[in-house]
């Protein structure tokens, strides 16, 4: 996987998520390690989710990992808290914002299955 793969799967994946329940502004940069190695980010503001392929030198949250667990975390196959616990992440800025991105996560995986259910 390419770095602007990585950037486009992350995007398409944000552009679904419901970020409605995140009040305020809430900017996360990913330095991504190894594979795909690059930096991007992801901002929540006003309950939607944008990815762009550059770095925010304001952000409340740089998180580095590789590319693979960065996708595990984002299509909800792996719990940041957890990914953060065995160091398969490491998190610089405000923890308290990092969590947020289990909510963008969470909301993502809710709004899914809504839909399947219809």
């Amino acid at each position: 996987m390419t770095y602007e793969e990585l950037v486009k799967k992350v995007k398409d994946i944000a552009e679904e998520a419901d970020a409605g329940n995140i009040q305020g502004h809430v900017a996360f940069q990913f330095n991504i390690e190894g594979e795909a190695a690059g930096a991007f980010y992801l901002e929540v503001k006003d309950g939607k989710a944008d990815v762009q392929p550059y770095e925010y030198h304001d952000r409340d949250v740089l998180i580095t990992c590789s590319a693979k667990t960065l996708l595990e975390i984002v299509e909800g196959r792996l719990d940041p808290v957890l990914a953060f616990t065995i160091q398969k992440i490491k998190v610089e800025g405000d923890l308290g914002k990092a969590l947020l991105l289990k909510e963008v996560v969470g909301q993502k995986k809710a709004k899914k299955k809504a839909s399947k259910k219809q």
